[in-house]
């Protein structure tokens, strides 16, 4: 897949910008705060109708702006030239597709697979559990119609009984009735994650040592709450620790309590990996997570760099491009242009919120329609 045309409209702090893009290596340069990752979180919107970084889409709409469009003219390996129109409002969000409005997400997911590289990552690594729990469901409800399924499900009937324990005045009756949606949906969200975190980390270990010249094993290994998938024994669970949950008014078990960690050299990166390790290991990651994207879609996902480049080594930096599916788009940021050697751009210099041609003789930008002609390096 590649995306051929983004145009934004109230967009966090771009007011309106369109951009064609042309080639497979895109990059935005700039100074810091000005756009560039706003155009890859809108790009990246596209997969799962979620952002990368705020889990709240009010955030998304511009300041003193009641709506937000972000609107994808892509090349698809299955539908070939197709438009994708997301309409953002503070309380909802529509989708068109080719003209036609989507109602239901699951028939829309594992459609426009994209990935971002973040230096944000690094979090996954370091940061708490919610973290890596927020990346792991989005990761793969994006491509499982039945995982966001039993997610949701899960979610609300895990609301609904923490609301009646926080109460203090649940009856076992009522209890009982939420456990009974509760229990399946959750252990078929273990089944999944466990299923997910294992073919995920077959395809990190050999990323990663790509990234470090198989210099070290590494891996990545699910640690759920309650590792029993089964439904009846959850049930069970639920039910003997009502006492202690009522004292601590909420539910002490499930999947939302789950984790899972990374591995060097059999020990926790988190505890004992170098800076340049852990770096390496959130690539590996990403890289991991476009390859299962396109195992499980058929699709060549979008790969969206957002100023991870600067960041490496020259070493590293080297491998991680050979490491890349040679045939994806890239559309990636940073500070200053990338190397040479990793051949032509297609570049876009970012301000304010606005897209600019640069250093082409004779262009202009159009600012009166918002339309950024590009150039090459």
């Amino acid at each position: 897949m590649h995306l051929r045309k983004l145009t934004l409209r109230h967009f966090r702090n771009v007011g309106f910008a369109a951009l064609e893009f042309s080639g497979r290596q895109q990059f935005l340069i700039g100074a810091n705060g000005q756009g560039k990752t706003n155009l890859l979180e809108a790009a990246g919107f596209l997969t799962a109708l979620r952002s990368f970084r705020a889990a709240d889409n009010k955030l998304l709409v511009g300041h003193g702006e009641h709506t937000a469009a972000i609107a994808c003219e892509l090349e698809h390996e299955r539908q070939g030239e197709t438009k994708v129109t997301i309409k953002l409002r503070h309380d909802g969000k529509e989708l068109w597709c080719d003209n036609a409005r989507v109602t239901r997400l699951a028939d829309y997911l594992g459609k426009f697979p994209t990935v971002v590289f973040s230096s944000q990552d690094l979090q996954l690594v370091r940061g708490s559990p919610a973290g890596r729990r927020r990346w792991l469901d989005l990761t793969l409800a994006a491509m499982d119609a039945g995982y966001l399924k039993a997610l949701q499900t899960f979610t609300r009937a895990l609301a609904e009984r923490n609301a009646l324990l926080k109460r203090g005045s649940a009856g076992e009756a009522q209890l009982s009735a939420f456990e009974q949606t509760l229990a399946p949906a959750a252990a078929e969200l273990i089944r999944l994650r466990g299923e997910g975190v294992k073919a995920l980390g077959r395809t990190l270990t050999g990323a990663y040592g790509k990234l470090c010249d198989d210099a070290e094993p590494a891996g990545l290994v699910y640690k759920p709450d309650f590792a029993e998938p089964s439904a009846e024994a959850l049930l069970a669970r639920l039910e003997s620790g009502r006492a202690r949950d009522a004292q601590f008014r909420s539910t002490l078990v499930g999947p939302h309590r789950d984790d899972f960690h990374f591995s060097v050299r059999q020990t926790a990166a988190k505890d004992f990996a170098s800076e340049g390790q852990q770096r390496s290991l959130v690539l590996a990651l990403r890289l991991a997570q476009a390859a299962w994207f396109q195992e499980k879609s058929g699709i060549r996902p979008v790969l969206l760099a957002d100023d991870v480049l600067g960041e490496l080594d020259p070493a590293r930096r080297r491998r991680f491009w050979a490491a890349i599916d040679p045939a994806s788009q890239v559309i990636a940021t940073g500070t200053s242009l990338p190397d040479a050697e990793l051949g032509t751009w297609q570049v876009f210099e970012v301000a304010g919120g606005a897209f600019a041609e640069k250093g082409a003789p004779g262009a202009r930008s159009n600012r009166g329609n918002g339309r950024w002609r590009c150039w090459r390096r």
